[in-house]
């Protein structure tokens, strides 16, 4: 079989820093709020997620872009520097998102927004390679550079009617040091970008990514108390019924993907548990068809 063949139908895997896919980063909703998320973990750490001034947090947009941003940085060979390329239009694409002026501004204000938005750490995260749990701040991004226009197609511009949609440019995002290296020192868990993408929910999306860092901690059963799970997505639904509503969908998205073999919500002595048990990591249907139709769009 040809090598650009076996790479269309090769089941396309993203690595993800552990420690960061353990604790609550992005609201499973684009509201305005910007009050920020707190968490402590069962070992007593603190966590925070700061929005910058005038900002909300990183929403449900931007979990797919970080995502998306994760799989460019390994397709790249995982640069030193962390620096990826690309253009926003080949961006959304590969996203499945549609491209025109209004995807373009989210995306642009996602990036910046994964810059600014302020991650804070009192013994909550892990940076493996030094065995030690991190007291300070940091960001997903490093830097981020957006061009409205490419240079090369500033020439060209007399020639086009200035009520054309907006060019979607070139970006440039560095992804913070501290998470590359928790992926150097294999401290990470792996997920099916078919499979996820196939996922419609944002919090099925989020349980996904969740449920894998039980994987990765060699759990082939989880159970979480129902305010924990609700913390650690986060939601922010109140009562267990309202909770149940929001999570039984995602959780049939799981089973026909073959994430999840069962999940069930149980109460015992007034307190509510939520038990799942992993699917294999064989594909599912998703990633299936995915290689059928000849795999990722590059650009």
């Amino acid at each position: 079989m040809p090598a650009e063949r076996r790479r269309r139908v090769a089941p396309r895997q993203v690595a993800l820093d552990r420690s960061l896919e353990a604790l609550p980063l992005f609201r499973l909703s684009d509201s305005p709020e910007d009050a920020p998320v707190a968490y402590t973990t069962d070992t007593g750490g603190r966590w925070r997620v700061l929005p910058a001034p005038g900002d909300r947090l990183p929403g449900t947009f931007d979990q797919d872009v970080y995502v998306e941003l994760m799989r460019r940085f390994q397709e790249a060979g995982s640069p030193l520097d962390g620096a990826v390329s690309f253009t926003l239009h080949a961006f959304l694409h590969s996203m499945d998102r549609q491209v025109d002026g209004r995807t373009y501004e989210q995306l642009r204000t996602a990036l910046v927004r994964l810059e600014r938005t302020v991650l804070e750490s009192a013994g909550a995260y892990r940076l493996a390679g030094e065995d030690v749990n991190l007291d300070g701040q940091f960001t997903v991004l490093s830097a981020v550079a957006i061009e409205r226009r490419r240079a090369v197609d500033r020439g060209q511009l007399a020639l086009f009617d200035a009520t054309m949609a907006p060019e979607p440019g070139a970006a440039r995002a560095v992804l913070a040091p501290i998470i590359r290296a928790n992926l150097v020192a294999r401290h990470q868990v792996t997920l099916s970008v078919p499979r996820y993408r196939a996922l419609g929910s944002p919090v099925a999306r989020r349980l996904y990514r969740l449920l894998e860092v039980a994987r990765a901690e060699n759990r082939l059963a989880w159970r979480v108390p129902l305010e924990r799970l609700k913390e650690m997505l986060p939601l922010g639904q109140r009562y267990p019924s309202h909770l149940q509503r929001v999570l039984q969908p995602a959780h049939e998205l799981l089973r026909a993907e073959g994430i999840l073999r069962s999940a069930a919500i149980r109460q015992e002595r007034r307190r509510w548990y939520v038990d799942y048990v992993l699917g294999s990591r064989t594909p599912g249907p998703a990633e299936g068809a995915e290689g059928a139709e000849g795999g990722g769009r590059q650009g």
